[in-house]
């Protein structure tokens, strides 16, 4: 049995049901979708885990909640937006939140507000114009996200999670 494997398995499980209670559950309609929380803990697993682990997090934590909250048409879009924004942030320091992370957050921003613009102009509205209403809806969402991945990641970063997680 490989301790390491179904370690990260788990944790990845973990963090997409997270991502799922957080995005699925606490959020506010918008435009054309809703706002909410839940890449706060993207960035936490993407922070934590290897990037294939975070990328399957993210993309099964948003687009489940996409699918069971009646956004069906969605969800390609956020699983390759929130696969993508794992990419964004690296697990191999020790801490989660560290220089690299947070600057992690910028490219973060643009894939959350412009992969949704992108794919809403392309897919779903057939429009360039209609999508831009949902940037400032984005804006707020990947703000609120920031905060909760800085204040929950320092938490975790002074408990010494990582440490006590051991090697992913």
């Amino acid at each position: 049995m490989n301790t390491r494997l179904t370690r990260r398995i788990c944790i990845s499980a973990l963090m997409a049901a997270l991502i799922y209670v957080f995005t699925a559950f606490l959020h506010v309609p918008s435009y054309t979708g809703y706002t909410h929380i839940g890449d706060g803990f993207l960035y936490l697993a993407a922070s934590l885990l290897p990037a294939p682990y975070a990328m399957a997090a993210g993309a099964i934590g948003a687009g489940l909640s996409d699918i069971l909250s009646g956004y069906t048409l969605w969800f390609p879009g956020t699983a390759v937006i929130k696969a993508l924004t794992a990419l964004c942030f690296t697990s191999k320091n020790e801490k989660l939140v560290c220089k690299r992370n947070l600057l992690g957050l910028l490219p973060a921003l643009v894939l959350c507000a412009g992969g949704y613009y992108l794919y809403n102009a392309l897919v779903i509205s057939r429009n360039f114009a209609a999508p831009l209403a949902e940037i400032p809806g984005n804006l707020v969402q990947w703000a609120l996200s920031s905060v909760v991945y800085v204040l929950l990641g320092h938490v975790l970063d002074r408990a010494g999670l990582k440490k006590r997680l051991g090697e992913l």
